[in-house]
């Protein structure tokens, strides 16, 4: 079990899900979870604690878009796209071929003393994001905070947000509501209290 000291990294998942748990619906389609500017802005802030991104390929691909982000994109856009450019990614897949963004790796395995080492060693914050990569991580109990948005909208299935077969127990750290209906709730892994 960790122990967390000052200066050591926390391994968080973040994820804007629906409120029946769901990144996407069953048509795979998530633009009932696109961010309004509020949500942005507070996504933008929380996303510069972190200096360090771990993406699956999937998730990777999705984000790649923020390099690309040109001086025509409104200012909330391009602060983020900033923000993203500015923190290291390390992509996990065995089918990628290259990577195509600056500041970025390529792993071709999930290796979980790798990934403990990269996040004890970070500054800041270290995110993980996807919910097959994230379940790698809750597998091997590196996962230290869970941030989920919650969009008030209900999907009636598609990609679930948490991984199935993971049990643990969660301090709530810190909520926040949005004038959209969305809602932010942070939750700290309460070690040595799994519910078992």
């Amino acid at each position: 079990m960790r122990t967390s000291h000052p200066g050591m990294g926390r391994l968080r998942y973040t994820a804007i899900m629906s409120a029946d748990g769901f990144l996407t619906d069953p048509d795979g389609r998530y633009d009932w979870a696109v961010p309004d500017d509020e949500v942005l802005a507070f996504v933008t802030d929380r996303e510069r604690g972190a200096d360090t991104h771990l993406y699956g390929r999937r998730m990777y691909e999705e984000m790649r878009v923020w390099e690309d982000v040109s001086s025509g994109w409104p200012d909330l856009e391009l602060e983020f796209a900033r923000t993203w450019r500015a923190a290291t990614k390390v992509v996990y897949s065995s089918t990628l071929p290259e990577v195509a963004t600056a500041r970025t790796r390529l792993e071709r395995v999930f290796d979980p003393v790798r990934v403990r080492a990269i996040v004890d060693g970070a500054p800041h914050d270290v995110s993980v994001s996807g919910p097959t990569l994230a379940a790698e991580a809750f597998r091997h109990d590196l996962v230290d905070d869970v941030e989920l948005y919650l969009v008030p909208m209900l999907v009636g299935g598609g990609l679930r947000a948490l991984p199935d077969g993971v049990r643990a127990g969660l301090e709530l750290a810190g909520q926040h509501r949005f004038g959209n209906g969305f809602a932010f709730l942070h939750y700290r892994r309460a070690r040595g209290q799994d519910g078992r």
